[in-house]
């Protein structure tokens, strides 16, 4: 980013301020959601903390950039993001045959269906096929969720590094005890060739998920089945990890691939 942005940041020089400078404009622009499509002064100033004169001064630099829109209701998306959209989506998009194995998957089981991705200690949801039930999981493709729990996580850190393993533990509730822990899960996995979760993330929620394997026969990713634990009994435990393998087996041979690989 152009260095105007540090210029507004009311604090720190150098490296340093720009570093702050910088994600503090993220952070504005992370306030923008498909509910909250604008941006007054007075909310970014009250959601982030900044002084109003610094606050301004970032919003009028991203709206320079176009990354923001100034409107009668307040700030709005900018069209520089429709770039960065675009390519987004041309590096992320899934094959559409891999877009139907999870949309039938999805349709068989009336769960929700996600891909997942290992991004340093987190897990990247690049797909999802939402369950049509009124109670089901859904989370946003992008969203980042921790690694210390739940059925993709332990397929995806099935090869990973002592140090990450560690600082995954460290980022948990748990604290460095729960290095042991996860240990165990991942030699589980490795075991068994998928893994099942109940509750471990969310009181009430479940998972089961399989790996995606690359052409090296490394883990790329993670495909899941999630929803209520009510729904999540032994027998269909045995139905979705069945489909499951089934599809990501098909997925592995027709070669999958994403920018984290």
């Amino acid at each position: 980013m152009p260095s105007n942005i540090s210029a507004g940041s009311g604090s720190g020089s150098g490296e340093s301020g720009g570093v702050r400078s910088v994600q503090r404009a993220f952070d504005i622009l992370s306030l923008l959601t498909e509910n909250r499509r604008t941006l007054t002064i007075r909310e970014v100033v009250d959601e982030t903390g900044l002084a109003k004169t610094t606050a301004l001064r970032l919003l009028q630099t991203l709206e320079h950039m176009g990354l923001l829109w100034a409107t009668p209701k307040g700030y709005a998306a900018g069209p520089a993001l429709w770039r960065w959209a675009h390519l987004a989506r041309s590096a992320w998009e899934l094959p559409p045959e891999t877009v139907q194995l999870m949309r039938e998957l999805s349709a068989r089981h009336r769960e929700t269906v996600n891909l997942y991705v290992l991004r340093d200690t987190h897990r990247i949801c690049i797909a999802q096929q939402e369950s049509p039930q009124p109670l089901r999981h859904v989370v946003r493709v992008g969203d980042e969720l921790p690694l210390w729990a739940g059925a993709s996580s332990k397929i995806l850190l099935r090869d990973a590094p002592e140090r990450l393993l560690a600082r995954v533990a460290r980022s948990s509730p748990y604290g460095e005890a729960h290095l042991t822990t996860l240990r165990e899960w991942i030699g589980q996995a490795a075991r068994d060739g998928f893994t099942v979760s109940h509750g471990e993330r969310e009181p009430g929620l479940s998972a089961v998920a399989v790996p995606v394997v690359g052409g090296s026969g490394a883990i790329v990713a993670a495909l899941t089945l999630s929803g209520p634990t009510v729904r999540f009994t032994e027998d269909r435990v045995e139905e979705f990890t069945a489909d499951l393998r089934e599809a990501a087996k098909r997925m592995s041979e027709r070669g999958f691939d994403h920018p984290l690989t």
